[in-house]
């Protein structure tokens, strides 16, 4: 009995000594792609055949793979999952013009849009890759080049032929009027956006140093100062290269380019070798109203040389022409743009059904709404055409969702292991030994991705504490 005794103990020793120094696992590191669906104490310790599980960080999708590793012996498996970049799907056509995408379309990334030759680009001009696809009003190319209106410097003189609409590439120079200085760039570029590059310079009045000319004693007059800054006149050119002038002599004066007289005499005389006094006034040019636009109108900074008007159609309704009239020194440039009933084109086809208007023309607030035969929405539920003649979003997919295996501690499943799971896939859920279930004991894939009605968890048996 004490022989039978004693090796039953013996073999209950080595048994409890072996089970004390079977080799742990610590904590799993992290990788770049995927991180731990939990997180556990620095100091923890997993037994032989304990299961961690890693999901895609944000930003990534599993592409292949188990979603988790396994201590044996001491050592954790190799982690087979592989997660890779989300994308976005093809961002739609763009008619009479093209969307040249940055890289594979990964999140973070452009697509960016390009006009044929002969049409100009309205709207953004790009799109950018999220977590919920393309963001940015689509843009769209209208017919007709980008072109440029006349430059308004006043006081100045342009080195290129005059016109009122100039190309994109279009150049021009200018040189500043007699007592008038340079402000800003001398040459100017029409650029692809239609404005200037770098924007218009300015012809300033020089401030003249010169000392008043001492009376001569003949009665004989010096050149005449320049007019006061600001009078927004100046010299008549005969007279501006002459140094010396009889008593008597008389000297014009004109406005500035876009001025006009308002008062006072054009003329001062030498009398006794002195200038009298110059009383010409000078007022900007009046150009009056701009015109009428049918469902629109004009905002005005003022309707006198300089001033611009700038077209604004009713809401519903898109702007056809150049919007800036600039009041010159002959009137107003340009012509009257016109306001036309804003109108979508044809939405982009994907796989879910629609519900609406089926053909053009899609008028301002024209509403199409989706829905899934099968699986769910990916985007919104209904588009509509804006003001500006473009859908208020993309189009929706329908998209089937699947659900990663659930990570329950200390627990197994009945059923198939996958590495996803449709919608509708049921699995049985149970406890390793020594503990019990808390929750419900089946859930369900839901067409969300998410496991219904929630995930249980295993806690300890109390009997097994003792």
């Amino acid at each position: 009995m004490r022989s039978t005794a004693g090796i039953l103990l013996l073999l209950s020793s080595a048994l409890l000594s072996s089970a004390q120094v079977a080799p742990q696992c610590s904590v799993p590191n992290e990788v770049q792609s995927a991180r731990l669906v939990r997180g556990y104490p620095p100091t923890m310790k997993f037994n032989i055949g304990d299961r961690v599980y890693y999901r895609c960080r944000e930003g990534f999708t599993p592409k292949d793979g188990k979603p988790f590793v396994v201590c044996n012996d001491g050592a954790w498996s190799k982690l087979t999952l592989q997660c890779e970049k989300k994308s976005c799907s093809y961002a739609g056509d763009l008619q009479n013009g093209e969307l040249i995408y940055e890289g594979n379309s990964y999140l973070g990334e452009k697509a960016y849009a390009k006009c044929k030759k002969g049409y100009t680009l309205k709207g953004s001009d790009f799109l950018l890759c999220t977590e919920s696809g393309w963001v940015g009003k689509f843009p769209s190319c209208e017919e007709g080049e980008a072109t440029c209106s006349a430059p308004v410097v006043a006081n100045s003189t342009q080195r290129a032929d005059a016109a009122s609409v100039y190309q994109v590439g279009d150049r021009i120079s200018f040189s500043c009027n007699r007592g008038f200085q340079l402000e800003g760039s001398n040459e100017i570029t029409c650029a692809t956006n239609g404005q200037w590059q770098p924007k218009p310079p300015r012809c300033v009045q020089k401030v003249e140093r010169t000392q008043p000319q001492t009376k001569q004693t003949n009665g004989d007059c010096g050149a005449p100062l320049p007019p006061p800054i600001g009078s927004n006149a100046y010299l008549v050119d005969k007279y501006a290269m002459k140094t010396s002038f009889s008593s008597g002599n008389k000297v014009y004066y004109s406005c500035n380019v876009g001025y006009t007289p308002k008062a006072g005499s054009r003329g001062r005389k030498c009398k006794n070798g002195e200038w009298t006094k110059l009383r010409l006034e000078c007022e900007r040019k009046l150009c009056g109203h701009a015109g009428e636009i049918e469902n629109g109108h004009f905002d005005y900074t003022g309707v006198k040389f300089g001033d611009t008007a700038t077209a604004k159609c009713d809401e519903g309704y898109i702007l056809v022409g150049r919007a800036t009239r600039n009041c010159l020194s002959q009137g107003w440039d340009g012509r009257i743009p016109v306001c036309e009933v804003a109108v979508c084109d044809e939405p982009t086809k994907t796989n879910a059904i629609r519900k609406g208007p089926t053909e053009p023309p899609y008028r301002y607030r024209s509403v199409i709404q989706y829905r899934c035969q099968t699986g769910m929405l990916d985007g919104p539920r209904q588009i509509y055409c804006t003001s500006d003649g473009t859908w208020s979003a993309f189009p929706p997919q329908c998209k089937e969702f699947t659900c990663t295996p659930p990570d329950i501690p200390y627990a197994y499943w009945m059923g198939s292991h996958r590495e996803k799971f449709n919608a509708m896939d049921v699995i049985s859920v149970e406890c390793d030994r020594g503990y019990s279930i808390q929750g419900p004991t089946s859930i369900s894939c839901s067409r969300e991705g998410q496991w219904i009605p929630s995930l249980p968890r295993c806690i300890p048996d109390r009997r097994s504490q003792y």
